[in-house]
């Protein structure tokens, strides 16, 4: 029991420093290249940066994954991650969504989609795909990487493989967030 405790332990800790360097606002994002990231806009016609996330989207309503749409793609940009994350007031991030190797020239992705050329990563409870947001009071950022290479890992990638490897790669980014659920 011990064991599997420490296993525990050891994941989360490894999501949660790879969560940090992320989504760090420090300059290590992309820091390969010892530029800071462009920005990217992001939007939804679904609701507005820090408005409440529609319930539909949520555990409480359809589960559906929420349309996003963005723009400031740098031209030499050669994909595209989306992570979504729930960050609480008692506990650290949780990550709920990682989608990578998204084509560089869409500007969104349609509610409840993933494109047909990228892959996913598992989320924080091993499982691939969206996990929809049920805590209410909880904040919930749909933060968008332009990638200077494609990432090339396998679906079902762990959650702190890929993002370190998003880590590494960023060029630009951009954020949505929802202050709380419907």
């Amino acid at each position: 029991m011990v064991r599997k405790e420490r296993s525990v332990v050891r994941r989360v800790t490894g999501v949660t420093g790879a969560l940090a360097l992320l989504l760090s606002g420090c300059g290590v994002i992309g820091s390969g290249s010892g530029a800071t990231p462009a920005d990217l806009t992001v939007t939804s016609p679904a609701f507005r940066d820090g408005a409440r996330l529609p319930k539909q989207f949520t555990c409480h309503g359809e589960k559906l994954s929420p349309p996003l749409r963005w723009s400031g793609v740098p031209a030499g940009a050669k994909a595209l991650a989306l992570v979504v994350d729930e960050v609480g007031t008692t506990s650290g991030a949780t990550v709920r969504w990682v989608i990578y190797d998204i084509d560089s020239r869409k500007i969104e992705i349609t509610e409840n989609a993933v494109p047909r050329e990228a892959r996913q990563a598992r989320t924080y409870d091993g499982k691939e795909g969206y996990q929809p947001p049920c805590e209410r009071e909880n904040n919930y950022r749909f933060t968008v990487y332009a990638l200077r290479e494609r990432l090339n890992l396998p679906d079902g990638t762990d959650v702190a493989t890929a993002l370190s490897e998003i880590a590494a790669q960023t060029v630009a980014r951009g954020r949505i967030t929802a202050a709380h659920l419907e």
